[in-house]
């Protein structure tokens, strides 16, 4: 069973019954496809992912969902799986000429990269790392409303990985940064891809070592500590700042 993961304008392109359409289903949207490509570089299925042209209309049988949501759709494995489709498709779609010298990029199956056709520079698929942690203090866990949340939403603190830093290094600045205070025992949790747009997000925890909350807006509107029955709304599911909430909740029941 071969699957094909196509997206148009950035949404997922499903059956209407929630479901990944298998290659045979899909054939009726090849004609219209600016782009394809394999999924698996090394032959593990056949797999394929496609991109629409952006004014195509969808037949009947097909919709278009958002890729973030979509989970609830098609379950965790597809979820993963179309989020490494459109990882892919998008770094193909934004690599199309070469950065160096402006000519022409072609897929080079063997390296797995974009490779200019004048130069030969090579553009390997992007993938930008970033952390994210659950600190804790004296059972509580710390949590930030984002600048972009939703009303009444929270989560665990993150950011992207700057040059020259190592992950831990990465974990202590961004809380430092986003709440004022200083961190020990940091441990590693697990990582988890998560393409919006080509982030590699790489979990862990934290114990509070000193300091004073002191929010800095230009990130977080507030952030606070929570006992595990006081937690407020957060995004649930699949991604990995859930697990990480769910694993403190989890650690801290009262038996």
């Amino acid at each position: 069973m071969s699957f094909y993961y196509i997206f148009l304008r950035g949404k997922i392109v499903l059956l209407e019954n929630g479901s990944v359409p298998q290659q045979d289903e899909a054939a009726c949207l090849e004609k219209s496809l600016v782009n394809s490509g394999l999924v698996d570089r090394h032959g593990e299925s056949a797999d394929r992912w496609g991109e629409l042209d952006g004014n195509v209309s969808l037949p009947a049988g097909f919709a278009a969902f958002e890729r973030r949501g979509c989970w609830t759709a098609v379950g965790e494995e597809q979820f993963f799986r179309i989020c490494k489709a459109f990882h892919i498709m998008d770094w193909q779609r934004l690599h199309k000429y070469c950065g160096r010298c402006g000519a022409e990029n072609e897929y080079d199956a063997a390296e797995g990269a974009m490779r200019c056709k004048s130069c030969g520079e090579l553009f390997y698929p992007v993938i930008s790392p970033a952390v994210i942690v659950c600190v804790e203090k004296d059972g509580k866990i710390l949590l930030g409303h984002g600048v972009n949340f939703p009303a009444g939403r929270y989560s665990v603190l993150a950011g992207f990985v700057e040059p020259g830093e190592n992950l831990e290094d990465c974990v202590r600045r961004e809380v430092w940064e986003e709440a004022h205070i200083k961190l020990k025992n940091i441990k590693y949790f697990a990582s988890q891809p998560w393409p919006f747009p080509r982030s590699l997000m790489l979990g862990f925890t934290a114990e509070w070592e000193s300091g004073e909350i002191c929010p800095d807006t230009s990130e977080v509107t507030d952030v606070q500590w929570f006992a595990p029955n006081e937690i407020p709304e957060y995004y649930r599911g699949v991604s990995i700042s859930a697990k990480l909430i769910e694993d403190f909740i989890a650690r801290h029941k009262k038996s």
